[in-house]
């Protein structure tokens, strides 16, 4: 693609000794940077393209993107407010804006976005249609097929773009449905992405050391449903404390739905139940009733399902076939996942309050009378810590023992974060609260806590199979830990 072409729509300050010369790929990392790209010198916390334009231009870079211009250069500049912002735009252009072309559905809010896309990928498939999925754990052609690596929920925009077109030029799939974080909202790494639908699960503290307030975090969600546009779909959260504000930004022409369990909405469930096989409900919807037996556990399982569901009835899939593929779903890897019968041992990601009360909550329902909820966690370092003491309160509060441990410590000390993490306990009584800094020894320790009738939660790390530390970044998964330690006990 010729230089002009590439930039045609782009608003941009300057041009400096622009040349339209041909360009063959985006880059913003000067190391991998290829013959033929744009170089975009990306301004972010720690680092700053611009110092590396120059190593990008001996790599081959035939044109820059930059805020500033960089001195002593002969390549192209296009000079622009905002490159993190314009990158998105360079990457939708250049791809040929394949959302375009694709029903493009995206999932925002605190917890649940994974389970959800992974829900809705599943009806799709009951319904005979291919659905291509990017999330949390990388992007997948079809429910069954295996995660390919992504770095952040969101990809970048030129990762994101390329993996769009691919979808839609390669495999052929019309339907995709995407995890949209906060982050990829505030940072426009979905900039030229056109969603014919946008669900919410929830909005909970996190992510507070970026956004500051809860008022920025839900101003960065809003800005999914903001964009939709005639014709297209919401769905929200009823229940939710932010659920009629989102509704409030929702452009007219939109069609809305809603679900919930305990304010009147679209799409309802009621009289539900749970044992150690999962959840049942009757489920409510323009006056019919359809029962629901899932072979997943929990409140919030029930609202994934929903929100699920109501993003399908909202296509205009059959409400049968949605059923039939949910009560089919037994689970999603690291979210509320067993992986020890006796004692009962779950792993799940809850890393934030509200997803570890929901999780505590859940494992209460299913603890036996004569059993005990043990909950193991920590904090991720580098992160908002305002929620940690809050998360030992939580933990405190619903579980009858408690086990403190290291999470993702990145480089901060360990020991400051329990600290952070005790100071929400009203006791520390050595009955109740065991502290471990190294995870594999807490999660060892558990062999001598829990017994046979107990609930163990391992909170945090989910599906995650490393460990970020100051120096380095280790293997670790709790899945594999818990049933080493546990090796020999009914499963």
């Amino acid at each position: 693609m010729k230089l002009d072409e590439l930039i045609e729509y782009l608003q941009y300050d300057d041009l400096i000794n622009f040349k339209n010369v041909e360009i063959s790929g985006i880059s913003y990392n000067s190391k991998t940077t290829k013959k033929g790209d744009i170089f975009i010198c990306l301004v972010g916390e720690h680092t700053d393209g611009h110092e590396y334009a120059k190593m990008a231009i001996e790599n081959g870079a035939a044109a820059l993107l930059v805020e500033r211009a960089i001195p002593d250069v002969k390549v192209p500049q296009i000079q622009v407010d905002s490159t993190r912002h314009k990158i998105a735009d360079i990457a939708d252009r250049f791809y040929s804006s394949p959302s375009k072309g694709i029903n493009l559905i995206g999932i925002t809010g605190t917890n649940g976005k994974t389970t959800v896309t992974h829900l809705i990928q599943k009806i799709f498939e009951e319904n005979h249609q291919k659905c291509a999925l990017i999330g949390t754990l990388g992007y997948k052609l079809s429910s069954n097929g295996e995660y390919r690596d992504a770095k952040h929920t969101t990809p970048q925009a030129p990762e994101l773009q390329a993996t769009l077109r691919m979808i839609k030029d390669v495999e052929k799939i019309d339907n995709v449905v995407m995890e949209v974080s906060s982050h990829a909202l505030e940072q426009n790494r979905v900039g030229g992405c056109r969603f014919n639908g946008a669900v919410l699960t929830n909005l909970t503290q996190d992510h507070l050391d970026y956004h500051i307030t809860m008022e920025n975090y839900f101003k960065a969600k809003a800005m999914l449903f903001e964009r939709l546009t005639e014709g297209d779909f919401a769905v929200i959260n009823k229940d939710d404390e932010y659920g009629d504000r989102f509704l409030s930004v929702v452009p007219e022409g939109v069609r809305k739905y809603t679900y919930g369990v305990k304010k009147s909405a679209d799409v309802m469930a009621k009289d539900i139940h749970f044992s150690l096989n999962g959840a049942e409900f009757k489920l409510t919807y323009k006056g019919e009733t359809y029962s629901v037996n899932l072979h997943m556990n929990g409140m919030f399982s029930v609202y994934n399902v929903l929100a699920a569901l109501t993003a399908a009835l909202a296509m205009g899939i059959d409400i049968n076939i949605s059923l039939k593929a949910l009560q089919n779903v037994h689970g999603v890897a690291g979210r509320f996942e067993i992986v020890n019968k006796k004692p009962l041992v779950i792993v799940d990601y809850a890393h934030t309050p509200d997803g570890l009360e929901n999780v505590l909550k859940s494992a209460r329902e299913i603890t036996p009378p004569d059993g005990k909820l043990i909950c193991l966690f920590g904090c991720g370092g580098d992160r908002d810590a305002t929620k940690r003491p809050k998360m030992g309160a939580i933990a405190q509060k619903l579980a009858d023992k408690i086990v403190i441990t290291s999470d993702n410590p990145r480089s901060e000390d360990p020991q400051q974060i329990i600290t952070d993490i005790l100071a929400g306990l009203k006791s520390i009584s050595p009955d109740i609260v065991t502290v471990e800094p190294d995870r594999g020894e807490a999660i060892a320790l558990l062999k001598t806590i829990a017994n046979n009738n107990d609930v163990v939660i391992l909170a945090g790390k989910g599906h995650e199979d490393y460990q970020i530390l100051k120096d380095k970044t280790i293997h670790f998964d709790d899945r594999e830990q818990a049933r080493k330690v546990f090796a020999g006990s009914v499963i």
